[in-house]
């Protein structure tokens, strides 16, 4: 057994939620007990800021995998499209600083840390820093909506990870905010952006029929299906995809009937990697976009909404090759922000922190979807990572 192993056998032995404020670390569903926080993590996915950034960063994302630089290099160049620099770093350092404007204007006197899973900042080394200024209970928000392996589960046990490399074990707690698909502070961007997408078509086809023309495609990140089955809580049944797909799936269903005007929409997904044998969450958005005219489709409004903000797969997978398959296709497209630093947002993200610091019931929080409000605590053995199989994580109760 490994130390760091044995150490979280220690911690689970007297907690149930390992690395958890007081409130959390008995495992509620939902933390109804005020707690006191002293720090906010944004905690990020991280980007290369250079072309020499681009390979060490990919190096990282595929950690474990044993995936020669020759095949990183296939994906190295969406970077190198851009010069080798991701956009991520920026929006995050841009949200960061809208938190704090929020923040202040509420009266609210917490510091934003920043950090990411996959480069500088890097997530130990900013709590490392935070301890020694101080803080000591922390409250994380990760930069992913949903329920998975890699947009939730990871994160945790990332914060699992850095807690021990920085030897902060027993002397700091992290809870993490629940994730947040249905929160309005989320949802409304996409539905005002929704609606000016369909006014923009509007203006480029004036005779555009929307309810029988005009298709909705809601975008998302393809994942494993074996992951995705798994997303989500073991002792419920969310169907095909699991948790991952039913979030995705309610809440377009929202965004659409609040803004279609009628039109027909679809989930798609999209950035699939991984061999063709391993079956992965599909229709790929290309393929789907394929099919439209042959169904009287003249016109796409392109939803990213599995996406925070306008990071690489955004810029590459949607608004350079889906847009490129829609002109192909003979098909007027728009494509909808990603919320990024819209104002619902950012007072969105700070009420879902206010949600915990003041414990706030399960019954008086917003869902815009039945399916939440999602769980403050995450449930045994949920979004299990099939390939690697269950870490050490915090926020969560084990496995």
């Amino acid at each position: 057994m490994s130390t760091r192993e044995a150490d979280y056998g220690v911690a689970t032995a007297q907690v149930t939620v390992p690395h958890a404020s007081e409130a959390a670390r008995s495992g509620p569903e939902h933390v109804e007990t005020p707690t006191a926080y002293d720090a906010i993590l944004l905690a990020g996915f991280g980007g290369p800021e250079g072309q020499d950034d681009v390979i060490p960063f990919l190096r990282n994302v595929t950690r474990g995998r044993g995936i020669p630089d020759e095949r990183l290099e296939e994906v190295a160049h969406h970077y190198r499209h851009f010069g080798g620099v991701s956009p991520i770093n920026d929006q995050n350092r841009e949200l960061k600083a809208a938190l704090e404007v929020e923040l202040a204007s509420r009266g609210i006197d917490l510091p934003v840390l920043w950090g990411n899973r996959n480069w500088d900042p890097y997530i130990t080394d900013v709590l490392k820093d935070a301890h020694e200024q101080g803080h000591k209970r922390v409250i994380a928000i990760a930069t992913s909506a949903y329920s998975s392996f890699s947009s939730c589960r990871q994160y945790r046990e990332n914060f699992a990870e850095s807690l021990e490399n920085a030897d902060l074990v027993g002397s700091m707690t992290i809870d993490k905010v629940r994730p947040f698909f249905d929160h309005p502070g989320f949802v409304e961007p996409f539905i005002e952006g929704v609606r000016a997408g369909i006014q923009q078509l509007r203006e480029q086809l004036p005779d555009l029929d929307v309810a029988r023309e005009v298709r909705i495609l809601f975008a998302t990140h393809s994942i494993p299906t074996a992951d995705a089955e798994r997303s989500g809580a073991r002792d419920r049944d969310y169907g095909p995809g699991g948790a991952y797909a039913a979030q995705h799936l309610a809440v377009s269903e929202v965004v659409a009937h609040a803004a279609g005007e009628g039109a027909a929409w679809d989930l798609v997904y999209q950035s699939r990697s991984g061999p063709p044998s391993q079956p992965w969450l599909d229709p790929d958005i290309n393929d789907a976009i394929a099919l439209l005219p042959a169904e009287g489709v003249r016109a796409v409004v392109i939803v990213p909404i599995g996406f925070v903000s306008d990071h690489m797969e955004v810029l590459w997978d949607l608004d350079t090759e889906a847009l490129e398959t829609c002109r192909e296709h003979g098909l007027a497209a728009v494509r909808v922000p990603t919320p990024g630093k819209h104002q619902a947002y950012v007072r969105g993200l700070v009420d879902l922190v206010l949600e915990r610091r003041d414990g706030t019931p399960a019954s008086e929080r917003p869902a815009m979807t039945k399916l939440g409000p999602w769980f403050d605590v995450c449930r045994p053995g949920c979004c299990e990572n099939v390939r690697a199989g269950f870490k050490p994580a915090a926020a969560g109760i084990a496995p």
